[in-house]
């Protein structure tokens, strides 16, 4: 038995110019997942007493777009089609699978659910066609009961904290394997199986593996930067529900919406440890320092009991301790001074035509020094006659001239060694 297409396949001796019957779903509301397909025979057909879960060889179905049709011999599935078009039954031919836009498993996980059966189309016999609603079903909502735990991690100021989060939102999901579904979900429906009968359960386990998932999208994430990883949280989800869901029951998740809220008290806290690392910068806190007193010399200068009486106020809070804001600034400062090995390792190195003077005083470009103005050492040079170290004019072994040393031109070419300049013709500095 299997299912050949009537535009190009040949049915042979198997049909007349009408079909003997025919079974089609012409439309699935949003909220079926599966309907048992019914036959219709024509006025014409000669076959109007046929038993309702026998398929005549010869009849014709019909699969829409955005369906599968799955037909079942006895309770096994036999035959599945999810490829739009118009197809004969032919008792003759061998089982057949059109994936359409199916998943590559389909044909293992259909060899796997039992022998496929060769029949006569005998009346002792049992045949169903179902169809079933491969589009994707949006709208699913969903929303935590109960906070979830989620690690706020903070590399700058070294933060570490638990809070509890509140997530809800939207999720779409499509049925990518018929027939696990109908082996383990809706089975031998009699009229329709709509979503409603398994919303719950689904919502149930997304929620369940929801707080792993999250954690999964790695540290250094704040909550409210969850909804831009939809996609990512998507994959982790569809990983996560694999075994229930891809494998159990052939849905997976198409696309996941999702909104998070940390309580008043969590959000508060967060605020509250970030403003306070801020205050490990003495500059950052020496400017607090100043607006705080600002807005109390402010307060102070409109005291009922007399601008004085309040500015003698701010005297008092002034001496009983504390930092001020110059000592505040002065500490920033020297902290800026000293520069941290790591800045020191990432500073440029100074260029190969500069040179340290015997003071100290480094970054020098002429033939002076720039802080005490001793001249330039003659730098060290090797002659050809193989003696090193050479300082003066001439080589202190053979007594061959110092070779020109190179220069580079504001023009930017290097390695002159002549009075010129090899690019532009400027005179050597």
């Amino acid at each position: 038995m299997g299912l050949i297409k009537a535009l190009s396949g040949s049915v042979g001796g198997v049909l007349s110019d009408q079909w003997l019957e025919f079974f089609v779903c012409e439309s699935m509301e949003a909220d079926v997942l599966a309907v048992k397909g019914q036959k219709k025979a024509s006025k014409r057909s000669s076959n109007t007493k046929g038993e309702d879960n026998i398929i005549s060889n010869g009849s014709g179905i019909v699969v829409n777009k955005g369906q599968a049709a799955v037909i079942v011999d006895n309770g096994k599935i036999a035959e599945l089609c999810a490829e739009e078009g118009h197809y004969t039954y032919d008792q003759s031919s061998e089982p057949s699978i059109f994936h359409g836009g199916l998943g590559k498993g389909l044909v293992g996980a259909i060899k796997n659910m039992g022998e496929r059966f060769k029949y006569g189309g005998s009346p002792g016999k049992d045949q169903r066609i179902y169809y079933f609603n491969t589009k994707e079903i949006l709208g699913n909502k969903y929303g935590t009961p109960n906070p979830i735990p989620y690690l706020i991690v903070d590399p700058n100021i070294n933060l570490r904290l638990t809070i509890g989060l509140r997530a809800n939102g939207e999720y779409s999901y499509r049925m990518a394997n018929p027939a696990l579904f109908y082996a383990n979900v809706c089975g031998n429906v009699e009229e329709n199986y709509t979503r409603d009968k398994i919303d719950s359960q689904l919502k149930a386990e997304i929620i369940s593996v929801l707080g792993p998932s999250l954690a999964k999208l790695g540290p250094g994430l704040e909550y409210h930067e969850i909804s831009f990883q939809t996609e990512k949280l998507a994959e982790i989800l569809n990983e996560a529900l694999s075994a229930k869901w891809r494998d159990g029951r052939g849905l997976e998740i198409v696309n996941f919406a999702i909104t998070c809220s940390a309580s008043p008290e969590d959000d508060k806290k967060i605020k509250e440890l970030q403003a306070t690392a801020v205050m490990r910068d003495p500059t950052m806190a020496a400017a607090a320092l100043v607006s705080a007193q600002s807005d109390a010399m402010r307060s102070a200068a409109t005291n009922q009991g007399g601008a004085m009486q309040g500015f003698l106020g701010l005297g008092m809070a002034a001496q009983a301790g504390g930092m001020s804001s110059q000592a505040l600034f002065q500490m920033g400062q020297q902290q800026a001074a000293q520069q941290p090995p790591a800045a020191q390792a990432a500073a440029p190195a100074p260029s190969a035509s500069s040179w340290t003077c015997p003071c100290g005083h480094a970054g020098n470009t002429g033939k002076f020094c720039g802080d005490c103005g001793k001249p330039a050492p003659n730098p060290a040079w090797t002659c050809p006659c193989g003696h090193a170290g050479n300082s003066g004019k001439f080589c202190a072994e053979c007594g061959k001239p110092a070779p020109s040393p190179s220069w580079t031109c504001s023009c930017g070419q290097a390695e002159n060694t002549g009075k010129f300049c090899a690019n532009c013709g400027k005179t050597r500095p």
